[in-house]
């Protein structure tokens, strides 16, 4: 898988979480896409904000229900569940901040990462799906190129074909999805073996 791939499959996970918050009414939602320099592991931060204490859990509760029952995806760690002040759910590739307003307001992460580029979940959207619809268009001119050109014949005979009811950005979204499904099964597979493997114990010295 390349960076671009892999950073594409972050991204539909990303706008899964943003719809999970929007579902639970977050308020003032926004994606950060982090400076590579400045980011460290992750690409995304997700930020976004609750009334109250039992919203704020609501939200973190929908986004892990969310992600686990359409990606199997599973948070790597998460904090402050218990307060509910400020949860943060730790994807690895993508944080997810969910603040009651005030703590938003006081530690103002947003300020903080000045190097990130901040959009909404709707231009968020509205990026993915053209970045999807440009590789569907790339794909299509690379296989016209290396297709045979029809007989004459064939061409006169051949009947076009109905436009299909979903868009070209809307199946790559759902190729997406199954990929990013495969990629989690995947890596959860070879963590499983991993754990499996236990280091052999050193023998004891003899004589001693």
């Amino acid at each position: 898988m390349t960076t671009d791939e892999a950073r594409q499959q972050t991204r539909i996970l990303v706008q899964a979480a943003a719809q999970a918050c929007e579902a639970k009414k977050g308020q003032d939602t926004r994606i950060l896409e982090l400076d590579p320099i400045d980011a460290g592991l992750s690409d995304f931060f997700l930020v976004t904000s609750a009334t109250n204490d039992r919203q704020s859990v609501a939200i973190a509760d929908e986004i892990e229900d969310k992600l686990k029952k359409e990606f199997g995806v599973l948070p790597n760690s998460v904090e402050g569940r218990r307060k509910g002040g400020w949860i943060l759910l730790d994807y690895v590739d993508f944080v997810v901040h969910v603040f009651l307003a005030e703590r938003r307001a006081f530690y103002d992460i947003e300020r903080l990462r000045k190097s990130a580029r901040p959009v909404t979940p709707a231009e968020f959207d509205a990026e993915l799906k053209a970045a999807l619809a440009e590789k569907t268009a790339a794909v299509r001119k690379k296989a016209a190129a290396k297709a045979k050109p029809a007989s004459a014949k064939a061409g006169a005979d051949a009947k076009p074909k109905k436009a299909s009811k979903k868009s070209a950005p809307t199946k790559q979204v759902s190729a997406m999805k199954t990929a990013v499904k495969k990629a989690v099964a995947k890596k959860a597979a070879f963590r499983k073996a991993a754990t499996r493997k236990k280091p052999s114990s050193s023998k004891t010295a003899k004589g001693r």
